[in-house]
């Protein structure tokens, strides 16, 4: 099969759009962008168009973070649960007994949610 230009041309299209695009975003950022130099409004956050209020970086409590990191437990352990429900079906079929170790697996969650709920980690406010 011989290659000629008309089938590298959709391809050969889509590099000089995105180049196009590219250079066209850069040149009209710097043509209508802030660049005076002593701006006090450049260098600052932006927030909806008015100054600033407050710190930058405002502290987080630890609750904020153990409840992330307890959503994305969880989270995760329903990632490993989602392709058991998808195959379910066939392990029926094949006569493969799956219902007790995922039964297991869901009892360890269960648990540690219950003693996630016993130390109070899910009391905002304590």
């Amino acid at each position: 099969m011989i290659m000629t230009l008309a089938h590298y041309m959709p391809l050969l299209i889509q590099i000089v759009l995105a180049v196009v695009f590219a250079v066209a975003i850069i040149a009209v950022s710097h043509l209508f962008g802030q660049r005076a130099k002593s701006n006090q409004f450049k260098d600052s956050p932006y927030e909806c168009g008015l100054i600033a209020e407050g710190k930058c970086h405002p502290r987080f409590s630890v609750k904020f973070y153990v409840t992330a990191m307890l959503f994305i437990l969880f989270d995760v352990e329903i990632v490993f649960l989602f392709p058991w429900a998808i195959v379910y079906r066939e392990f029926l079929a094949a006569g493969i007994p799956i219902l007790t170790p995922v039964l297991f697996f869901l009892s360890v969650l269960i648990i540690g949610l219950l003693y996630e709920i016993k130390k109070g980690a899910l009391e905002w406010e304590k």
